[in-house]
Formats: C-alpha cells, structure tokens, sequence
C-alpha cells in the first residue's frame, strides 16, 4: 500500500499545487469485475463479455473493460495515496480534458499517479483539479489522463489554519 499524505486544510492542498502527490498501488481489472459493471450499466458489447469473440475478433485478444469501469476506479485509487482525515465531506465536481487512450484487458493491472494542478477556494472548500494519469502494466500508452475536479469541504476552522500537510512517513 503506498503511504498516504495527510490533508489536514485548504492551505495543505495549496502549499502542493504544481505538485505530484502520489502513486497508487497495481490494481487486477478482472472479468467479474467487469460483468460486474456491465450488468449495472447495461453496457453488453460484445467487446466486454464474449471472452470467445473478442479471442477471435477483437484487436485485443480478449474481452475489455469499459472505459467508464476505469474511469469510476479513480477515487479508489486516490484514496491509497492521500487522506482528507479532517473533511467533512469530498464531492466530485467533474473532467476536464478526459481521454481514454487506451484499453484496459481483462486480468490487466492498472495504478494511477496524482498531482494537484491547481486548488481555488470556495467558502470552506477547496476544488482541486487533479492531474491523473491510469496505466496499465506492460503498455507505454496511458488507458486514461484526464483532470479530474474534486470538491473538498473542511470545518470553518480548518479551512484557514496554517498548513501542516504531512509527508509519508518512511517505513
């Protein structure tokens, strides 16, 4: 698991704008995870559940997850590398720039690195765009790179303290 950095204000968020803030962990995309998701969002190509076929007709060689699979494993992955222990809530706001670039295989290992493009106050939250780029094991080409838009709220008190934003501890 990597070590997290600790967001404890506004300010910690400001004080690495421009910055990398982490890499998470290798995570399997499996075939159940994405029949998964395809039965959720109905997205039944053939392309994502006919292991057969795609050996046979795909470019791949094998089934693919959807893109929106990979998309909606971001925050997962964002979670192994940061923590927000003093917010009171951590919204998505939205994308900016997002591209699928290139497929994800089924039994594939994705992670994905973070930098904080920029953060813009707003009342006692900060909206912070993330730089996010999702690999895949083996491939030189990203499966995704998108900025990504997160709104994070803090308590009145936190949101003008000082910052203190913790590096991770060496283990």
């Amino acid at each position: 698991m990597p070590r997290k950095r600790t967001f404890l204000t506004i300010a910690d968020l400001e004080a690495v704008q421009g910055s990398g803030v982490g890499e998470s962990d290798w995570f399997t995309v499996t075939q159940e995870l994405i029949d998964e998701f395809v039965r959720v969002t109905e997205d039944r190509q053939w392309i994502h559940v006919d292991r057969e076929r795609a050996a046979r007709e795909s470019p791949y060689g094998t089934t693919i997850a959807p893109g929106l699979l990979t998309l909606s494993l971001i925050p997962q992955l964002l979670g192994q590398c940061v923590s927000f222990p003093t917010a009171r809530m951590n919204l998505n706001y939205g994308f900016d720039r997002l591209r699928f670039i290139s497929a994800v295989p089924a039994g594939g290992r994705i992670r994905a690195k973070f930098a904080i493009a920029d953060v813009r106050r707003q009342d006692d939250a900060a909206r912070v765009m993330w730089r996010v780029g999702v690999a895949v094991q083996g491939r030189e080409k990203l499966a995704i790179s998108a900025n990504w838009i997160t709104l994070s709220v803090f308590p009145a008190e936190s949101s003008t303290a000082p910052a203190t934003a913790s590096e991770p501890k060496a283990s």
